[in-house]
């Protein structure tokens, strides 16, 4: 049973981020103007964010016992969304709001770079049970 609850909640994980990163902000940014999509993915990132917490320490706690490693990939995963959400996100927003361009782009490449590593190690941790 616990491995069924490792292999959904991580599968609810790595979905959820796959259709947040690659559909949603990318459909909200095709069917919105600039500024608007803007503010829109500016309000629900940071429930983005609080979800990837509580998922991934949620998926991380139904590993524990079954696979380590995974469990500890999980977790890693939680703790480093805590600062992009707290730091990073309120940086990109302050450099956006002050027009300052490459700040925007170093800070927004950081993110995108982290959540691509973030999905690569949950996708990991979904073929471990395999």
């Amino acid at each position: 049973m616990i491995t069924v609850a490792a292999l959904l909640l991580t599968a609810f994980l790595f979905g959820g981020m796959l259709l947040y990163s690659f559909g949603f902000a990318a459909f909200v940014f095709t069917t919105l103007p600039a500024e608007q999509a803007g503010r829109l993915l500016r309000e629900a990132f940071p429930h983005f964010y609080a979800w990837c917490i509580v998922t991934s320490v949620a998926a991380a706690l139904s590993f524990y016992f079954v696979d380590p490693l995974s469990a500890g990939i999980l977790f890693f995963v939680a703790v480093t969304t805590i600062p992009a959400r707290q730091m990073l996100m309120p940086a990109i927003n302050s450099a956006t709001d002050s027009g300052n361009k490459s700040q925007f782009n170093v800070l927004h490449s950081a993110s995108v770079t982290l959540t691509l590593l973030q999905i690569g190690a949950v996708g990991y941790c979904l073929t471990r049970l395999l």
